[in-house]
């Protein structure tokens, strides 16, 4: 059960939980916001719910995007993707050219991509037919315009299929590298695999992608995708030369990863 609190407490608790955490995005305060009120019984869901529908009617992105994902994933009401796909296009539709860096920049970006994921597979129950050139439009927005991490490690990843945005080993390399900058651990992974192996007409550079799949082993320590950014991790080392390692060790010492031109 949930506390009551008037829609206009909502919004400030959830900007307040922003501001106490200097690292921390919109979309985590808006989790944090829900797990917060957990177990402060005074009064039901509902109130909650509708504290949160009464701020989304003013289109507030933080509220929009907790009801989208409550709905997505039926978190205290019951599933009902037309509701998400509603509240997700709502932030994309009346936030579209909200500031990239503002408060609210990455619920807009990730609302994006979460639509894009809506048009990669086809949605019947919205009425939404697959479309690719949809997906990679809503990815390419949130790639370029709000420098999303999730959106460019996707459109580096489709850089690398002719069935994506065609085969470019050169492109998908720096977009993978935005998204890896930015901690992103499997663009670290990918992009380190890409430059590890090379692609077609793009030559290896073993050293430095093995610095990149090392990275990412740190960064995706602990998480769900660890296991997949260790399996190129290791395949990678079964390879390696001593004299790749010893390179990767001196790179990675000096620092030259970071200022690499692809």
């Amino acid at each position: 059960m949930r506390t009551a609190l008037s829609a206009a407490t909502v919004l400030l608790l959830g900007f307040s939980a922003i501001g106490s955490a200097h690292a921390q995005t919109a979309i985590d305060a808006a989790s944090d916001l829900a797990r917060s009120l957990d177990g402060m019984a005074i009064v039901s869901d509902d109130t909650y719910i509708s504290a949160l529908e009464s701020d989304a009617a003013a289109g507030r992105p933080l509220a929009l995007w907790q009801l989208g994902t409550m709905y997505e994933n039926g978190e205290g009401v019951d599933k009902d993707p037309v509701k998400a796909f509603g509240y997700f296009s709502q932030i994309a539709i009346q936030h579209a050219d909200t500031a990239p860096k503002g408060l609210e920049a990455d619920i807009v970006a990730r609302s994006f991509v979460k639509l894009g994921d809506y048009y990669r597979v086809g949605a019947p129950e919205v009425g939404l037919r697959q479309s690719d050139s949809e997906y990679h439009r809503m990815l390419l927005h949130a790639a370029t315009y709000f420098g999303d991490a999730e959106a460019q490690y996707r459109v580096g990843l489709l850089y690398q299929s002719e069935s994506g945005l065609g085969q470019s080993p050169t492109l998908s390399a720096r977009w993978l590298q935005s998204a890896a900058s930015k901690g992103h651990c499997l663009a670290q992974a990918r992009l380190g695999d890409l430059l590890f192996n090379g692609m077609e007409s793009y030559p290896p550079r073993q050293a430095e992608g093995l610095v990149w799949l090392n990275i990412a082993h740190n960064t995706c320590l602990g998480t769900v995708e660890q296991a997949e950014a260790d399996e190129m991790l290791n395949r990678a080392m079964s390879v390696a030369t001593s004299d790749v390692r010893a390179a990767a060790v001196s790179m990675a010492s000096s620092g030259q990863v970071s200022s690499s031109e692809f």
